[in-house]
């Protein structure tokens, strides 16, 4: 029974496959490292097999690696994607999306495409992802636990402060993160009776290239770094602890929850 886990097995991961989009740089790959760190192997989905930086972290670790192509602005090649993962004999209870992109515009000239684009990495996909491999944990045996219902897994979605703020030239995004947000919560009133613990993780300002635009406007910047209560912008690693933490049993009683890690930006 879950209660009967000692405090270090309930964040354990053994035994357990990740499927990870968004996994090779930034807070993508940090999450995925953390996983397997915690005992999990790893699908990484990428778009290419050009990077393999995350994947070679890894397998450095002694966990598995699979890197799975696929083109996430295309619908067609997303709802293709978990079939092949099942249809290779993998069993994943864990989903992070974590592949996001960026367009900035100003709103009254914001390109068509542009949103398009948006919208279907970073809501779309989503929600294809969370469809597919949520319907297949929730054929799974599960873990028992001292609920009626076994823990069948575990889908950490990425939001963002866009989630709960407009934020300026990128409305795709922010309507795009902000469907992440209420997407999180649909399911989880659907899944956490069913043993499936849906969350979502909304990052602050992190010092990665989707914010080099920030990073290099001396006047936003500084604007950014003043209201952070921590005093500094956030690093991938920062994401490490959440992640797993989402993933294990420690968390089985943490469903529909959007949970900023922002170094105290949405309490100021």
């Amino acid at each position: 029974m879950a209660s009967n886990l000692s405090f270090p097995s309930m964040f354990s991961l053994e035994g357990r496959t990740a499927v990870v989009t968004g996994a090779t740089r930034g807070i993508g790959a940090a999450m995925a490292i953390a996983l397997a760190e915690a005992g999990a192997d790893i699908i990484l989905i990428q778009r290419d097999e050009s990077n393999t930086t995350t994947h070679s972290t890894i397998l450095s670790l002694n966990r598995k690696s699979t890197i799975y192509t696929c083109d996430l602005t295309s619908q067609s090649s997303v709802s293709a994607l978990t079939p092949r993962i099942l249809s290779d004999g993998h069993d994943p209870s864990i989903l992070v999306t974590s592949a996001g992109i960026q367009r900035r515009h100003p709103s009254h000239i914001f390109p068509q495409t542009d949103w398009d684009e948006v919208i279907q990495v970073n809501l779309t996909s989503v929600f294809t992802l969370c469809r597919d491999l949520g319907a297949y944990m929730l054929t799974r045996p599960g873990t028992p636990t001292q609920s009626s219902s076994p823990h069948r897994g575990s889908i950490i979605n990425i939001a963002s402060l866009a989630t709960f703020q407009g934020a300026f030239t990128v409305p795709a995004y922010a309507s795009a993160k902000g469907g992440v947000g209420q997407l999180t919560k649909a399911l989880s009133n659907e899944w956490a009776s069913e043993g499936i613990n849906v969350n979502a993780v909304a990052p602050g300002y992190v010092a990665t290239d989707m914010n080099e635009a920030l990073i290099n406007d001396p006047v936003r910047s500084k604007q950014i770094l003043e209201r952070i209560p921590a005093g500094r912008w956030a690093s991938p690693e920062d994401f490490k602890g959440v992640v797993v933490f989402l993933a294990s049993m420690a968390s089985l009683y943490v469903s529909g929850e959007v949970l900023t890690v922002d170094g105290g930006w949405m309490g100021r």
